[in-house]
């Protein structure tokens, strides 16, 4: 039976490119088509990678009850629409979703048999340069993005499963092994170093605050 399967990380994770590159090597796998009030980056296709919507239709239909989640991130609006998941799931393919974290406490009460997966860095480092390297934040939205990281890393417990995106053809199999339900050595409740991990985390990313609060 298709289920649901949530993808979340803070930004620069990784989630986005693990979830294409299944879409691509899995037939079984579809993907449910977001919708956001920010503008399109370049490349990005209406109704491939969002629905791109004004403010006021996204609220026209989040009073209507058509999102199984929504969330304000980073200053715009972001929202999974039932019907889309539910599209996906009658074709007969798992639905891949990357969403943060707010998203997928509501998610997972519409769809309480979701896997969720969570997306860590293999360092603090890696996911500070990662987003150094978009060049498109001014450092007040850097800012806004490791302090999105740091509540995201406070709620892995919510997720089944934790995979550190060292690799990425690793990480892509480890997300694939779970769907094939053969990922239970990436069971969060058998990662004994994970605490630790995710604390050197939280270091790192608090360092950097530091560090682009000194520039302003």
């Amino acid at each position: 039976m298709p289920v649901p399967i949530i993808l979340s990380s803070p930004s620069g994770g990784g989630k986005t490119t693990i979830a294409h590159e299944l879409l691509a090597s899995r037939k079984d796998v579809g993907y449910s088509v977001s919708c956001t009030t920010r503008p399109p980056r370049p490349g990005e296709t209406e109704g491939k990678d969002y629905y791109f919507l004004t403010e006021e239709k996204f609220k026209q239909r989040h009073g209507a009850r058509e999102f199984a989640e929504s969330a304000t991130v980073h200053g715009h609006l972001y929202g999974t629409l039932r019907a889309e998941v539910e599209r996906v799931l009658a074709s007969g393919r798992n639905v891949i979703m990357d969403i943060d974290v707010q998203g997928t406490r509501q998610f997972a009460k519409a769809f309480p048999d979701s896997i969720l997966i969570f997306i860590l860095p293999p360092s603090s480092e890696a996911l500070i340069s990662r987003l150094e390297a978009r060049g498109t934040e001014d450092v007040e939205a850097l800012i806004r993005r490791f302090r999105s990281a740091e509540v995201e890393l406070k709620a892995i417990d919510l997720y089944q499963y934790v995979i550190v995106n060292d690799k990425l053809d690793s990480a892509v199999a480890a997300v694939s092994d779970i769907i094939d339900g053969k990922g239970q050595r990436f069971e969060r409740s058998r990662n004994p170093e994970l605490a630790g991990r995710v604390k050197e985390l939280m270091k790192g990313i608090q360092r950097a605050i530091d560090q682009y609060s000194a520039r302003k």
